[in-house]
């Protein structure tokens, strides 16, 4: 009887696990922690967002640069598709007002715990606590086989299967078990890994002491942020460090890339959005009698606590004192970005197995018999489901390209 090693119990692999079992093929899913899908359930603690209802088009410009490799997955196995998976599992969805898709209950647990269960049913075998530490010998057409090397609380071991799929992570979260260390023995073996950068991640900020202790943790509400062509509404929150939160997340990528290329970039936050400059210069051309400018701003404008703070740390004295700069800095405050914060903070990863190594069925082109899934793969999404969708899809994929290339076998 064949059977297919799946080293990797996150999203991407059990997908891969189920749909190989699905076709009579022995499948054994090897981890590095004591349980499975601890990413899983930590990015389901405060909600899980499986996937996003955006119309198709809209939601593949998500992916961007690697739009064209991300969307024939999706065409096969996208939103629709994962959320009737998800109601197969006997847990319904609802959609939120972002558009946001999230499971009944809104846990992670509950799905989990029904997947494994389906799993086990299914004949699929976990092995825990085996970290993979990469390949005696690959698959090739002289080999009929792949032996895999895994250091365990028991000693070193090593594994023959008749097909591989890596579904090991990206490089964030380390304790949860996606510490990229795979990385390095990929790349000696001849695959084209692009480097792990932080995605979805906050930024350092270089504040004064006085702004860094009194607003640290202070939400920041109601913002529009610019950053070239982008341009959003939303919220973050200030940290000791610098700045986090969903607002920042969305346009991340591009204030990381930009920090690459030039050392520093800077976002543009509108505080408020509600008003127009000209509304503002003649709110604050008017006499304020003996009310203090901090006073006026507050009972005036809105402007106060963190907000305030923020004009205070980038708006100089003598432009705090001129009505139309002001104006103009509440309309588009700059706020310079150091570094992005490190990788193994960020919620994902950048880069990864580069898609120039893999064929359409995600299988390494010279490693016949090894295919890779989920977020160890090169590409970046926001968050909002798409990152969860695409691991799911990567690894719909690669469990298809297992049986299709057994089978030609």
């Amino acid at each position: 009887m064949k059977s297919v090693a799946v080293v990797g119990g996150g999203p991407a692999g059990l997908m891969a696990a189920e749909v190989i079992s699905a076709r009579g093929i022995k499948v054994n899913v090897y981890d590095s922690m004591p349980s499975v899908g601890r990413k899983f359930l930590m990015a389901g603690k405060s909600g899980l967002n499986i996937t996003h209802s955006d119309p198709f088009d809209v939601f593949v410009s998500r992916y961007g640069k690697r739009r064209a490799q991300i969307e024939p997955l999706l065409k096969v196995f996208g939103s629709d598709q994962l959320r009737h998976w998800v109601h197969g599992l006997g847990i319904q969805t609802f959609i939120g007002t972002s558009g946001r898709v999230f499971p009944m209950g809104m846990k992670a647990s509950p799905l989990l715990r029904a997947w494994l269960k389906r799993l086990n049913a299914s004949g699929v075998t976990f092995h825990l606590r085996h970290k993979l530490t990469g390949f005696v010998s690959p698959a090739s057409a002289l080999a009929a086989s792949s032996i895999l090397r895994f250091v365990t609380p028991n000693g070193d071991v090593t594994v023959n299967a008749d097909a591989v799929v890596l579904a090991l992570g990206g490089g964030s979260w380390s304790r949860l078990g996606s510490d990229g260390a795979w990385v390095d023995w990929l790349k000696q073996a001849g695959v084209k890994v692009e480097a792990l950068r932080p995605s979805n991640c906050g930024f350092d900020v270089t504040w004064s002491e006085h702004f860094r202790e009194k607003y640290d943790g202070h939400p920041i509400k109601s913002v529009i942020l610019s950053f070239g062509d982008f341009r959003q509404q939303g919220e973050f929150i200030v940290t000791k460090e610098g700045v986090q939160g969903g607002l920042i997340y969305t346009a991340s990528a591009m204030m990381r890339d930009e920090i690459d290329a030039n050392g520093k970039a800077v976002m543009y936050l509108d505080l408020k959005p509600d008003r127009t400059l000209e509304w503002l210069v003649d709110k604050l051309s008017r006499p304020r009698g003996s009310r203090s400018l901090a006073s006026y701003l507050e009972k005036s404008l809105g402007i106060h606590n963190v907000k305030a703070g923020l004009l205070r740390e980038f708006v100089s004295k003598e432009d705090f004192t001129n009505a139309e700069r002001l104006a103009g800095y509440i309309k588009a405050l700059p706020v310079p970005l150091v570094a992005p914060r490190p990788l193994d903070e960020a919620i994902s990863s950048a880069g990864g197995v580069m898609f120039e190594s893999l064929d359409e069925h995600l299988m390494l082109r010279d490693m016949p018999g090894v295919f890779c899934a989920g977020e160890m793969l090169d590409w970046e999404a926001p968050t909002g489901g798409y990152l969860l969708t695409a691991c799911f899809s990567s690894g719909y994929t690669a469990g298809n390209g297992v049986w299709n290339w057994l089978a030609m076998k």
